[in-house]
């Protein structure tokens, strides 16, 4: 069994031990705060990036599916055929 003057000389270590434990704790919570904080800023910040990414496809799409475009390829296609007739 431990002698009496070992538990009276670990009394004070466990205070002390509690209250860095206490510190430490509170410094590990305001630490997860900061990162949580940081977390949800970048990812508002892809939201919006994604977003404004979505619209442009939406664009293209339209763009693509449109009957519009394939007149449009075709007056293209007509530009650069006069320059090959002239080669020839």
């Amino acid at each position: 069994m431990m002698p009496i003057e070992y538990i009276a000389l670990m009394i004070p270590f466990a205070g002390m031990a509690i209250g860095v434990f206490a510190i430490w704790t509170n410094h590990q919570q305001k630490m997860m705060d900061t990162q949580a904080k940081i977390s949800a800023e970048k990812a508002a910040q892809y939201a919006v990036g994604n977003n404004e990414l979505e619209q442009r496809v939406r664009v293209l799409e339209r763009i693509v599916t449109d009957k519009g475009f394939d007149v449009s390829m075709q007056i293209e296609d007509l530009r650069d055929e006069p320059k090959t007739k002239e080669l020839n």
